[in-house]
C-alpha cells in the first residue's frame, strides 16, 4: 500500500524532522495521525508552522512509554513512522535514564501493538551516532555500532529491539538511519542552527571542537528517504538503510560557508563548555548510501550550499518564533 493511500501514524510529529514528514504526508493525501508528547499547555512544537491546519491531520497527545496510549494511537492506522526520541547528546550525560526509558521502550511498545493490530509497516528512525567515529569511510550499514554517549547507546538499544522483533516475530519493521539532518525548524541546540543564529546576530560564533566531520543531509531529502522506505516496505522488512550524502564536511568549513552566505565577518571562537568528553566525541561521520540507492531508488538532491541558503532564509524569517520547541524530534 502506498503512503498516500494509507492511514499513517507519525510519532515525534512535533519535532524537526517529524513536522516536515507530517507536512509532506498531509500534502500527499495520506490520513495522518500525529502523536505529540503531552504537555499541560497542549504545545504543538513545530506543527504550529502547518498553517492553515490541515483537515486530514489528527493530533493525539500522550507518552510513548505508555503501552495503552501507543496501542490506541496506532488503532485503525496502516503504518507507523517512528521518529520520537530524546535527542540532545549533552543532556544524555546528565540524565541517561530518561534516554533509555524513552528511546527503547517507545519502539518496544510500538512493535508489541503492531503484533495485535497487524500493522503493515513500521519505519523506525535510527541515527548515524550509533556508529561512533568512522572506522571506514564511507560507512556502510555493516559498520560496527559503538555507543559513545548515553544517547547513542539508547538508540543502539532501540535498533536492536526493532531487529529482534523482525527476527522473532517477522514484524514489518524497516530501520532508516539518517546522517546529520539539518534545515528549517531545527532546534538551535544543533550545530547548523547554532552557527546560523549567531551569524545573523553578528556576534562571535561560539563552538566546541570544529575538527569533527559530519555528513549533512537537508531535511527534505531525509523525508523523501523515509517515504521511499515506507513505499517499498513490503519488500525490505528487516533492512537497515543509511540516508546520507556520502560527503563529509568539518564543522569549521560549515561555519565558514554559513558566514560567507550571511555575509558576516564574525569569528569562530572556541568554547570549552561545548566540548564533549574526549572518548565520547564522534570524530568522523560519512554515509555509504549505496543501499538506499539500490533498494529505495533514493539519492539526496539538495547540495549543502543550497540547503544552507534555504535554512538561513527560514531562520531570518522565524528567529522570534523559536522558543519552546519540543525536544522530541
Amino acid at each position: 500500500m502506498k503512503v498516500e493511500e494509507s492511514a499513517v501514524l507519525v510519532t515525534g510529529a512535533a519535532g524537526f524532522i517529524g513536522s516536515h514528514l507530517t507536512s509532506r504526508l498531509v500534502e500527499s493525501g495520506a490520513r495522518v495521525r500525529a502523536f505529540v508528547r503531552y504537555t499541560s499547555d497542549g504545545h504543538l512544537g513545530n506543527l504550529k508552522y502547518l498553517e492553515p491546519f490541515p483537515e486530514n491531520l489528527e493530533i493525539v497527545f500522550g507518552d510513548l512509554r505508555n503501552p495503552g496510549a501507543v496501542s490506541r494511537a496506532m488503532k485503525d492506522t496502516d503504518m507507523v513512522f517512528h521518529l520520537a526520541s530524546v535527542v540532545s547528546i549533552p543532556y544524555s550525560y546528565i540524565n541517561p535514564r530518561e534516554y533509555f526509558e524513552s528511546n527503547v521502550f517507545s519502539i518496544l511498545n510500538i512493535l508489541e501493538a503492531a503484533k495485535t493490530l497487524e500493522t503493515s509497516a513500521i519505519i523506525h528512525t535510527s541515527t548515524s551516532e550509533v556508529y561512533g567515529t568512522a572506522e571506514t569511510v564511507p560507512m556502510p550499514e555493516t559498520h560496527p555500532l559503538k555507543g559513545q554517549s548515553p544517547y547513542s547507546a539508547s538508540k543502539i538499544g532501540a535498533d536492536m529491539v526493532a531487529m529482534s522483533y523482525f527476527r522473532s516475530f517477522e514484524s514489518p519493521v524497516v530501520t532508516v538511519r539518517p546522517f546529520n539532518t539539518y534545515g528549517p525548524r531545527q532546534s538551535e541546540r544543533a550545530v547548523i542552527p547554532t552557527i546560523i543564529l549567531q551569524a545573523l546576530q553578528g556576534v562571535a560564533i561560539l563552538l566546541g571542537d570544529t575538527r569533527p566531520t559530519r555528513d549533512f543531509n537537508y531535511v527534505d531529502d531525509t523525508v523523501s528517504g523515509m517515504i521511499a522506505a515506507a513505499n517499498k516496505s513490503e519488500k525490505i522488512h528487516g533492512e537497515v538503510i543509511n540516508l546520507g550524502t556520502g560527503v563529509e564536511v568539518n564543522i569549521q568549513d560549515a561555519a565558514n560557508k554559513i558566514l560567507e552566505l550571511v555575509d558576516s565577518d564574525a569569528r569562530v571562537i572556541f568554547n570549552a563548555a561545548k566540548v564533549r568528553p574526549s572518548k565520547s566525541e564522534v570524530r568522523r561521520l560519512c554515509a555509504d548510501a549505496t543501499k538506499a540507492k539500490k533498494l529505495l531508488k533514493w539519492e539526496p538532491k539538495i547540495p549543502l550550499e543550497e540547503g544552507l541558503r534555504k535554512t538561513i532564509e527560514w531562520y531570518k524569517e522565524n528567529s522570534l518564533r523559536l522558543q519552546g520547541l519540543d525536544s522530541y524530534v
